[in-house]
Parts: C-alpha cells; sequence; structure tokens
C-alpha cells in the first residue's frame, strides 16, 4: 500500500527538505520503518534505540490519533496520509 508521510518542518532537513514522503506499507510500524530505512538520520529522532517510536512523536492517521487505535500495529490503506507531529514543550510560567 502507497501511504504518504507528512514531514514536520523541524525534520525536513533530514529528508531533503520534503515536506511528504510515499513509501509502501500495511501498517503504521511499517510506514514509519519504511521511513527511517529510506531517511536513516530520521531515526534517532523518532525511534529509541530500544526501536519504539518516541514518547514525544505523535502519529496521525487520517487525522486521527494512532495511540487510539492500534498504534504501531495499525492497519493502513492505499492513499492513506499519516502525519508526524513532534510534542512541544516549555513555556514561560505567569
Amino acid at each position: 500500500m502507497s501511504v504518504q508521510i507528512q514531514i514536520p518542518t523541524p525534520l525536513r532537513r533530514f529528508t531533503g527538505e520534503q515536506a511528504e514522503v510515499v513509501v509502501e506499507a500495511s501498517t503504521v510500524g511499517e510506514a514509519m520503518k519504511a521511513l527511517v530505512t529510506d531517511h536513516q538520520q530520521l531515526e534517532p529522532h523518532l525511534f529509541s534505540p530500544e526501536g519504539t517510536l518516541r514518547t514525544f512523536v505523535n502519529v496521525f492517521l487520517n487525522d486521527e490519533d494512532v495511540r487510539y487505535l492500534e498504534r504501531e500495529a495499525t492497519a493502513v490503506e492505499d492513499g492513506d496520509t499519516l502525519a508526524i507531529i513532534p510534542s512541544i514543550a516549555g513555556g514561560v510560567g505567569q
């Protein structure tokens, strides 16, 4: 299945400035692994040393948070879109 992955601006330097990357996969996990296989510099930003998605990396499948589906085992269909949304933390207390 062809799956389109939307790359957030801070990570585009690792994909040759591509905003979207197309991979072949049947699950979210396979798609993310295919992404880092093609763009190896992304791996430490998306995956822990144990090979799991980092907790601050949010992945949405067609606008649905995969944490509320089957996480990395969530099936994808041809033409689906995955969006990588990095968490943002910090700020100044008032």
